[in-house]
């Protein structure tokens, strides 16, 4: 159990993803209205999905920013991102446009609905996602899952290579 993540004075009970668990089929809404199926859109791949807490957030931008910069070093190790985070799609794409963003960014989710499925914790007022990050192997379960209550606390790109040639590496050991 934790404390009201929803902010509705209840318990709420969240499960949260942990290594080895299937990770839920999420629609990634990017602007302009294409769309896309995590984590099947990366089947066969590892990914890193992360949610952001918005557009507006200095360290969500931080770490959008390092995942763009090291996009050629996921790439070498196999890795592709998406992002998402409850902004609206006019604040998502001028982030896209100012980041210069070259992954899938989707917007609008629902805090409550992503966290019922993820474990994602979510601020109450107003409404949207704490900085979670999963990194999934190439069959859609989760490797590594990071859990924020806040602003800091997130999954770094170094993180994630270094993972991935960990776990590529130790396969059939």
């Amino acid at each position: 159990m934790t404390e009201d993540p929803f902010g509705d004075n209840e318990e709420t009970v969240v499960t949260l993803l942990n290594a080895g668990d299937a990770f839920p089929k999420l629609t990634l809404t990017q602007p302009g209205g294409k769309s896309m199926v995590l984590p099947d859109a990366f089947a066969g791949s590892f990914a890193v999905v992360l949610f952001f807490r918005g557009s507006w957030c200095p360290y969500c931008n931080t770490q959008l920013r390092a995942f763009q910069r090291s996009s050629d070093r996921l790439a070498e190790a196999g890795v592709k991102v998406a992002a998402l985070s409850s902004d609206d799609e006019t604040a998502t794409a001028t982030l896209i446009t100012d980041l210069g963003l070259t992954f899938p960014v989707g917007h609008s989710a629902d805090p409550t609905a992503v966290s019922a499925a993820t474990g994602a914790f979510v601020n109450s007022d107003p409404a949207y996602l704490q900085s979670t990050g999963f990194l999934l192997d190439p069959s859609g379960n989760v490797v590594v899952s990071v859990y924020s209550s806040g602003a800091i606390g997130r999954l770094m790109p170094d993180d994630v290579t270094g993972m991935v040639r960990y776990v590529s590496g130790s396969a059939g050991h």
